[in-house]
C-alpha cells in the first residue's frame, strides 16, 4: 500500500489589499482545483493560511499566489514553513474575510506599514546559550500565544500570559511590564506558532516605548526547522487534527486539552 505524503504548509504576510473581497472567489476555486484543504484568511492588512495537499499541488499554489496578475506581485518573497504528515489533517477548505487576519483590535498597529525587528532562530540559539544578546543584555522570551497553546510546550522559562485570546495582549503585558521594572533593562523576544502574532506583539511592545523588543523570525516552526528543540519543552499546538508537532516537525501524537478559543 502506497502512502501519499502530505505537504502542510503555514504561511502569512503583512501587506495592504484594498479590496480582499475580490480574492476570496480566486483563491477559493484554485484550492478546489488542486484539491487542498486549510484555512485562507484574507484582510486589507495582508493574508494568513494553513493549506495541505500533495507536493506537486502545494507547489502549483504558491506559483500561483506568488505569480498571478491578481495579487501584483504582493507575495513574491512569501516565506512558507512546511511540515509533512501521512494523512490530510484538515476536513475542508475555507477562504474567509476578516478584519484582521490575526485579532488584536488595536487599529494604530500596522505591520503592512512597517515590520517589526526580529532575530532569526540559530541566533537566538545563541543568545540562550550564552545567556545574553549581542549587546550584552539579558534575553526575555515573551510567549504570545493562548494559554492551552502553552500548556502542550512553551521555550524554557519564557514568560506566559496565560492570555484566554490574543486581543488581551495589550492590556496583560502592559499589567506585567508595571509589576517587573527589571523588564526595561531586557531584550523581550516575542514568539508564536508561525510569527504572525509576535510580529503584532513585537511592534505593540515598540508603540509603549519598550527600549529593545524583537520577534522571533518564522516563530516557533521555522525554529524547529532551523535549531530543532533546543531550550524547548513539550510539542507545539497547531490548529488542525494533528494538534500538535514535535520538535522534528512531526504529529507528536497529544490530545487535544481543551477547546481553541
Amino acid at each position: 500500500m502506497t502512502i501519499t505524503t502530505i505537504i502542510n504548509i503555514a504561511a502569512y504576510k503583512f501587506v495592504g489589499i484594498p479590496e480582499p473581497d475580490d480574492w476570496i472567489a480566486p483563491l477559493k476555486d484554485k484550492c478546489q482545483q488542486l484539491s487542498l484543504k486549510g484555512t485562507i484568511i484574507v484582510s486589507i492588512e495582508g493574508i494568513n493560511l494553513f493549506l495541505a495537499g500533495t507536493r506537486e499541488s502545494i507547489d502549483d499554489f504558491l506559483n500561483y499566489l506568488r505569480g498571478d496578475d491578481l495579487f501584483q506581485q504582493r507575495f513574491s518573497d512569501l516565506t512558507v514553513k512546511e511540515s509533512v504528515s501521512d494523512s490530510q489533517p484538515f476536513g475542508k477548505m475555507v477562504v474567509r474575510i476578516a478584519k484582521e487576519i490575526i485579532t488584536m483590535r488595536h487599529p494604530t498597529i500596522r505591520p503592512e506599514d512597517s515590520r517589526a525587528a526580529s532575530v532569526d532562530p540559530v541566533t537566538l540559539k545563541q543568545w540562550l546559550e550564552q545567556g545574553y544578546d549581542d549587546e550584552m543584555r539579558e534575553i526575555v522570551l515573551l510567549d504570545t500565544r493562548n494559554k492551552f497553546e502553552v500548556d502542550f510546550g512553551t521555550f524554557e522559562g519564557a514568560v506566559d500570559l496565560n492570555l484566554t485570546k490574543f486581543g488581551e495582549f495589550p492590556d496583560e503585558i502592559r499589567a506585567a511590564l508595571d509589576s517587573d521594572a527589571s523588564l526595561k533593562d531586557k531584550t523581550i523576544v516575542s514568539f508564536c506558532t508561525g510569527g504572525i502574532r509576535c510580529e503584532k506583539a513585537a511592534i505593540y511592545l515598540e508603540e509603549i516605548g519598550h527600549p529593545k523588543v524583537l520577534q522571533l523570525d518564522g516563530g516557533i516552526l521555522r525554529y524547529f526547522e532551523d535549531v530543532g528543540g533546543a531550550f524547548w519543552n513539550g510539542d507545539c499546538f497547531v490548529f488542525d487534527e494533528r494538534v500538535a508537532l514535535n520538535p522534528d516537525l512531526c504529529p507528536s501524537g497529544a490530545v487535544r486539552i481543551s477547546e481553541p478559543v
